[in-house]
């Protein structure tokens, strides 16, 4: 809700002092240079009061309620278990990508990139979308073959609002690295949760917009 300016009332017009004869004005009397200077004045802080008011406002309506960022986010541990399965899922004010680990799922570096490289070799994996997140789980893969969709992909982006493409970036050296395109450079945030059974989940929200 924008805050609305204060403004005065004007109160009722007294005697001016005058140092000659009294001239009659038909519009009325004419204010004073001092006088009109104030006006003008007066309303040039009125218009800048809402506009600095009114910014404030916006900004504490967040899209959902939401307040992530897009600076890296990290957890330093390594995982215990490996990678058995990684899925995604639509939800009302983001889009969630969940790799799922056999035990815990302690480590992972999420972070926004110009070029996902694929584990070990350095060469780069191509990820469509307005941007690139790269997805690093440390933890190293059971086979890979089932996570994959018929046509080689890992995700069918029709009914996603914000992922593009998932991309299997490989495995070296006890992690593995995910690309994920998405529309923008839009918030997000990573987590963990534990279940089912002995197992985790890292999860990785992107929002659908700011």
């Amino acid at each position: 809700m924008h805050a609305r300016g204060d403004h005065q009332k004007p109160g009722p017009v007294g005697a001016q002092r005058r140092w000659g004869p009294v001239t009659q004005v038909s519009s009325g009397r004419r204010a004073s240079p001092v006088r009109r200077l104030a006006a003008v004045l007066t309303a040039l802080a009125v218009a800048a009061t809402g506009v600095v008011v009114a910014t404030p406002a916006h900004a504490r309506t967040p899209y959902c309620g939401i307040r992530w960022g897009t600076l890296p986010e990290q957890r330093t541990p390594g995982s215990t278990g490996a990678i058995t399965d990684v899925r995604t899922g639509r939800h009302a004010c983001f889009d969630r990508l969940v790799v799922q680990v056999s035990g815990d799922a302690d480590g992972y570096f999420v972070r926004y990139v110009g070029q996902v490289r694929r584990d070990g070799s350095g060469t780069p994996v191509p990820v469509r979308g307005g941007a690139r997140l790269e997805v690093i789980v440390t933890a190293p893969p059971v086979p890979t073959d089932s996570w994959f969709l018929p046509n080689g992909e890992l995700l069918d982006p029709r009914g996603y609002r914000t992922f593009r493409h998932l991309a299997w970036a490989g495995s070296f050296e006890g992690q593995s690295t995910f690309g994920l395109g998405v529309r923008a450079r839009l918030p997000f945030r990573v987590f963990t949760l534990d279940g089912p059974g002995t197992g985790s989940r890292v999860v990785v929200d992107v929002a659908h917009r700011w």
